[in-house]
């Protein structure tokens, strides 16, 4: 069965390495700490509203210290429109100080130490890894992997640790960074959550799910 999978998955990442081309993180940023931020604010949220909200987060504040500092009811107006603000205020400013005080200033670049972080789970911690030093430790499950893995039948779990484990059972090493970004980008595009187009979807001749309107 797992072999089975293997040789799927491999096609899969093919099919969709042909079709995307090479991918990266959909979310903007320039050092390690603002994807940390970033991946934090985009829970429950879309890339492209996370986006919007950092353009202006990242001119605002500029340094660690600047997050670990910051007012948290200010912090929690410049970051509402992502959803969840109040929480997701409290945790980027508790982690800023934890990375100050306790790293240097420096985000953790091992899932050990990263999910010891506020507001950090295995996924956060996959993305700020492979995006922000090309590490690769796990692989990334957000909603559109849960998704998309399901309808491939790839899984029948809805719960991230779980799948997670299963694809690192059929997925190389070497794709797991882009494995994640081939899925999402798939999710964002083309696989929609409300109405896939499995008209135009690369995966259609493949996809269990495909003649599912």
């Amino acid at each position: 069965m797992i072999n089975n999978k293997k040789n799927c998955l491999l096609e899969i990442i093919n099919i969709l390495k042909k079709h995307f081309g090479k991918l990266k993180c959909a979310l903007t940023f320039s050092n390690s700490f603002e994807l940390l931020v970033a991946v934090i604010l985009s829970a429950q949220c879309t890339d492209e509203r996370v986006n919007k909200i950092t353009k202006d987060l990242f001119n605002k504040y500029k340094t660690i210290d600047d997050y670990a500092e910051a007012d948290i009811s200010e912090f929690e107006q410049d970051i509402k429109s992502a959803g969840f603000f109040r929480n997701k205020a409290k945790n980027i400013i508790a982690a800023a100080n934890l990375i100050r005080d306790f790293y240097d200033g420096n985000v953790p670049n091992s899932m050990q130490e990263l999910i010891k972080l506020p507001g950090v789970a295995r996924k956060t911690a996959n993305v700020v890894l492979g995006s922000a030093y090309g590490k690769a430790e796990g692989i990334a499950v957000d909603t559109h992997v849960i998704r998309i893995t399901n309808l491939l039948k790839l899984t029948k779990s809805i719960e991230p640790v779980k799948i997670e484990k299963t694809l690192i059972e059929i997925v190389p090493k070497k794709y797991w960074i882009d494995f994640s970004f081939y899925i999402q980008n798939l999710g964002r595009t083309i696989c929609k959550a409300r109405k896939p187009n499995h008209k135009v979807c690369p995966l259609n001749k493949i996809c269990p799910s495909a003649h599912i309107d």
